[in-house]
């Protein structure tokens, strides 16, 4: 069963790398900076998700913190950057 269950695991893993591609080419050929912002934004969650699957293969709680740590980053830089854009300044 635990065979089985880190198969599930790798597979699961170059599922989300092949989707971090696809919205890394998104994040270089948006057509306009919302398109961008939003790969941004996935681009992190699959990060976050790509880090927590490494944690649950390694058994390994150090991933958690790290992602843990890039979710706080990820909220504020996408909130920073969303009122840079509907304002045109930061503060």
């Amino acid at each position: 069963m635990d065979t089985l269950l880190t198969y599930v695991l790798f597979g699961s893993l170059i599922v989300h790398l092949l989707l971090a591609l696809v919205c890394l080419w998104r994040l270089w050929r948006g057509e306009n900076v919302i398109d961008r912002l939003t790969a941004a934004d996935l681009m992190t969650t699959l990060t976050l998700s790509m880090l927590l699957l490494i944690a649950l293969i390694l058994k390994d709680g150090i991933y958690i913190d790290v992602a843990i740590g890039l979710a706080a980053l990820g909220y504020i830089s996408t909130l920073a950057m969303a009122k840079y854009l509907a304002d045109r300044q930061m503060f």
